[in-house]
């Protein structure tokens, strides 16, 4: 009797220590991931047209956030690191919007200290034209005054897309304190309804995840793995 009992105690000790070691190792996992999705990279989704046609509705990014931002996951706290937006990058940044919760992407065309012109359909950066290769449609002012000085420590964001989208052109610049990241790579892009990848539409995107396995030919299979 006295053997049965110490051989179940052993195995009980057995039981508790395997548990143990795999509550540390989950612990280790979810610390891994916080670091990482925190100061590393980040997964995003874009959700509307504004950077057509480089980026498409419905292509999803790796975000390097490396020299960028560092932040907690799940929080609004972040710190701001030393890396500084090159002319013509994409960027990813929070809108200094207060009623915009999500993260946008445009591409920089103006830096600190610089004078933006928009004239003749065209960009303008200290008088002299700003060749670019990437847009679809003339640029146009919107009721922009230029020319523009870009303050200190912000940045003039255009969507590719000039005749459909929200940038700098209305809200005015971006702090450099707002900008988190850049996009590296496509990892998936899906030929889905827009509405799939809006905020808190997550039964469209579940949809929109589903008809891609039963239909594959709505991956746009020739836009995987480009890299930024």
């Amino acid at each position: 009797m006295k053997s049965e009992k110490r051989k179940t105690i052993a195995q009980g000790q057995q039981r508790l220590k395997r548990i143990q070691s795999e509550i540390f190792g989950w612990l280790w996992v979810i610390a891994a991931f916080l670091l990482i999705n925190g100061t590393v990279c980040q997964a995003r989704v874009i959700p509307s047209g504004s950077m057509e046609n480089t980026l498409l509705i419905g292509d999803h990014l790796i975000m390097s956030r490396i020299g960028y931002d560092a932040g907690v996951p799940f929080t609004n706290w972040h710190k701001t690191l030393w890396r500084a937006p090159r002319r013509q990058q994409m960027v990813i940044f929070k809108s200094p919007l207060t009623n915009h919760s999500e993260d946008i992407i445009k591409r920089v065309i103006g830096l600190p200290g610089e004078s933006v012109e928009i004239r003749e359909g065209a960009v303008w950066i200290n008088g002299k034209e700003l060749p670019e290769n990437y847009t679809t449609g003339p640029t146009e002012r919107y009721g922009m005054r230029t020319p523009y000085l870009v303050p200190d420590n912000c940045y003039f964001v255009m969507g590719d897309n000039r005749g459909n989208s929200y940038d700098s052109r209305f809200e005015g610049c971006i702090p450099r304190a707002n900008i988190i990241g850049a996009p590296v790579m496509i990892y998936m892009s899906l030929d889905a309804p827009s509405n799939a990848w809006e905020p808190d539409h997550t039964p469209e995107r579940f949809m929109a995840y589903a008809n891609a396995i039963v239909h594959p030919s709505q991956v746009r299979w020739q836009r995987l793995f480009h890299i930024f």
